[in-house]
């Protein structure tokens, strides 16, 4: 309850500092530019009567973005329809605003009410329902970007635990007759080469790599290994693990990987250069 309280003070606090804000514009715009003719004032009167225009601008903008939302919402906490659409509150603040404007220079200012008189009240009146639009716009976005961010993160969470998930499976490495076979996490498995008749992988045990020869062809590995996506090959004897590469070199039409910790370079052709670089 204190927490709900004191998030509704908070919004009031904001919400009140932006229609301040607005209805001084207003005061500074009218008491500087002098639309309306007042002469029959001196100076001092003069700021008052002015200062008496903003305040109808801030007291109509009050009643219907706080007060009347306020109280319907509080005879009926589970609907959310009675809350204006922001066109809609707009347009009442423009009305409101302008016929007020109107009987305030007519009675008090003793203003003669002309058509022209009547367009620059409109023009003014306009101004602090669009201000409003332009915020409740720039709100909408922040609140939307603010949203983004956390669903960015979530997912990011969910792709680290689908990396971990896939790294911590095991592989199991058959011989090509199936007399032995040779068994890695996925996250242990660095390289894998071709070395003739047979299979060289390069596999890290602790802080060392080591490797380990198994009879077999690079197409069999490779349709084995497909389902794993942080496997790619990268020359036509070579399938390297994406969690190993430190970074991609070149020396003028050949390119090579450095794997961390490994002292070999490991080719690149140009034949898988362009997915190698989408990876890295």
């Amino acid at each position: 309850m204190n927490r709900k309280l004191d998030q509704l003070i908070k919004a009031l606090k904001e919400e009140l500092g932006i229609l301040l804000s607005i209805s001084f514009s207003v005061f500074l715009f009218v008491l500087f530019f002098r639309p309306f003719s007042f002469t029959d004032f001196d100076f001092n009167n003069s700021i008052l009567f002015v200062g008496g225009l903003g305040t109808i601008v801030f007291m109509v903008m009050v009643l219907v973005r706080i007060t009347v939302p306020g109280i319907l919402l509080r005879n009926n906490p589970d609907s959310k329809s009675f809350i204006f659409p922001t066109f809609i509150s707009g347009l009442i603040i423009f009305l409101l605003s302008s016929v007020a404007f109107v009987f305030y220079l007519r009675f008090v200012g003793l203003v003669s009410i002309t058509f022209f008189i009547t367009f620059r009240v409109a023009v003014i009146c306009l101004a602090p329902p669009l201000a409003l639009e332009i915020i409740d716009l720039l709100n909408e976005l922040k609140q939307q970007n603010e949203m983004l961010v956390v669903e960015n993160k979530i997912m990011q969470k969910q792709v680290e635990k689908y990396k971990e998930d896939i790294l911590n499976k095991l592989i199991e490495f058959p011989s090509e007759n199936n007399s032995e076979s040779f068994s890695l996490h996925v996250s242990e498995v660095a390289l894998i080469k071709s070395a003739d008749n047979y299979v060289e992988i390069v596999y890290k045990d602790g802080e060392l790599f080591k490797r380990k020869l198994i009879r077999n062809t690079m197409k069999n590995v490779e349709l084995q290994i497909k389902q794993y996506s942080n496997f790619l090959r990268c020359h036509r004897v070579c399938i390297v693990n994406l969690h190993y590469i430190e970074k991609l070199s070149r020396s003028g039409h050949n390119h090579w990987l450095t794997i961390r910790g490994f002292d070999e370079p490991v080719p690149v052709s140009r034949q898988y250069l362009l997915r190698i670089k989408e990876f890295i």
